[in-house]
């Protein structure tokens, strides 16, 4: 027989197996329990552990028994729990902890979250286009938005994309409030439960969250400097049969590194081959100076659905992305979202609309540039400084992907960071292998206080 988890018996240890089950979604109200002798050999314990373990989940109205039939999940589906999916993290350092902690503290340093502090922001480009929205007369102040989105701004988001040389008129663009609910709502479109999904390793931690949200199955492949590894992609591909593959072309979250042109097409072709779906992330695109290449040029989105927004070089608060896809997707899309949201945020798109057409955001992304260029070249000083190495030096973005002092591990170093209010992204909230314990994320722009480093010399001498 396994042994019993430590300070837990086999009996409840049974029970807990049930329980997972059911929160994962694996038996929902009225399926039918594994019988008692199929569960013992399955759990490698005797059957009268089995009987009590199912006995004891009848008494607290989990299951109920039906003489002569087995076993049956009684009452109402259990909320969902994003933390009993998948293989369990350390509750302090997951991906959602990350997110809740960056996001919900207000004085602490955030040097492992993933936006730009709020004086780099356009302020007064935003406060211009909220006077002008004002004025805006009462339909767009009051009304639902076309499904689709604004018009106007389709048609300017089709000429910005041209300048990638992705072709993408207006008809094949949707407006969403976020990259992130872009991304959400391509997966209610083509994904099952139970759908195997390719993402990197690393890759962006909230990828993994919203798969298991969606009861997707997710598989990695580790990531090089010059995109996925092609050989460990192909062999996913052929035996694990992927319906999507999620990616950041250009400025990898979180490596900082950019697709080669050969890389890129060696990816697309294996795509074809296996009939496999590429959603293209590129949340990050206005950080380049010079575009990278794109799956959705390469590819003239037929196998690729390329996904935008303004939350990283404009605001977070105004909720504004966008999809790009072929024609018969976007149908089945706009008709999702209306499902889904009914009309999209016709505020947002409006507010965005009136800053894009005006020169002060190419300035203003401009100024973006050179100011992130100059914090990564002081933060990479600074960080090698106290040992704390780059995994590459990227072209351009906010992030750098460090690989710690050898013995040093990521998880513990965010715990003692918290105690000083400093939040740290460590490398196996991106990592699902569990394989990065040594590397943190680091956002240059959120670096530029001297607590943080600090901390981290006094931590690498006190190992």
């Amino acid at each position: 027989m396994a042994d019993s988890l430590p300070g837990i018996t086999r009996v409840a240890e049974a029970m807990a197996a049930i329980r997972g089950r059911i929160q994962t979604r694996s038996l929902t109200p009225g399926d039918r329990l594994p019988s008692v002798r199929a569960f013992a050999k399955t759990m490698a314990m005797s059957v009268s552990t089995i009987v009590e373990a199912y006995e004891r989940l009848a008494a607290e109205g989990v299951i109920r028994s039906r003489p002569g039939s087995g076993f049956y999940v009684a009452g109402q589906l259990a909320p969902l729990s994003l933390a009993d999916i998948g293989p369990r993290l350390d509750r302090a350092v997951d991906p959602l902890w990350v997110s809740r902690q960056s996001l919900e503290a207000d004085t602490t340093l955030k040097p492992g979250c993933g936006w730009l502090p709020a004086d780099w922001m356009p302020q007064e480009g935003l406060r211009k286009a909220l006077r002008t929205l004002s004025r805006a007369d009462d339909a767009t102040l009051t009304d639902y938005g076309m499904p689709l989105g604004l018009p106007a701004l389709r048609q300017l988001l089709s000429r910005r994309m041209a300048d990638r040389s992705i072709e993408a008129p207006p008809e094949r663009i949707m407006l969403t409030e976020s990259g992130t609910q872009a991304i959400d709502l391509i997966c209610r479109f083509m994904l099952e439960p139970g759908d195997t999904v390719v993402v990197d390793d690393p890759c962006y931690f909230n990828f993994h969250a919203l798969l298991r949200a969606h009861q997707a199955r997710v598989v990695g492949v580790p990531y090089t400097p010059t995109g996925p590894d092609i050989e460990r992609f192909a062999e996913v591909l052929a035996v694990e049969k992927p319906r999507l593959y999620i990616t950041n072309s250009a400025l990898h979250n979180p490596t900082g590194a950019t697709l080669s042109p050969v890389a890129a097409h060696r990816v697309l072709k294996l795509a074809e081959q296996h009939g496999v779906t590429i959603i293209e992330d590129d949340i990050f695109a206005d950080f380049e100076p010079l575009p990278a290449p794109r799956l959705a040029a390469f590819d003239g989105l037929d196998r690729v659905i390329h996904v935008g927004s303004f939350t990283k070089t404009l605001s977070a608060s105004i909720r504004c992305g966008f999809i790009a896809a072929r024609g018969d997707w976007i149908e089945g899309l706009r008709d999702l979202k209306i499902a889904t949201s009914f009309g999209g945020g016709r505020l947002g798109a409006e507010l965005v609309f009136n800053v894009l057409r005006d020169g002060s955001y190419r300035k203003h992304v401009e100024g973006l540039r050179l100011k992130l260029s100059r914090a990564m070249a002081t933060t990479i000083t600074h960080l090698k400084a106290v040992g704390i190495v780059p995994w590459l030096e990227p072209e351009a973005g906010m992030f750098i992907w460090c690989r710690l002092p050898e013995g040093f591990d990521a998880a513990e170093l965010a715990r003692q960071a918290l105690q000083e209010d400093i939040v740290l992204a460590p490398g196996n909230a991106f990592s699902l292998s569990q394989s990065a314990s040594g590397y943190l994320r680091f956002n240059v722009a959120q670096c530029n206080d001297e607590r943080l480093f600090a901390f981290l010399r006094k931590a690498m001498k006190g190992r």
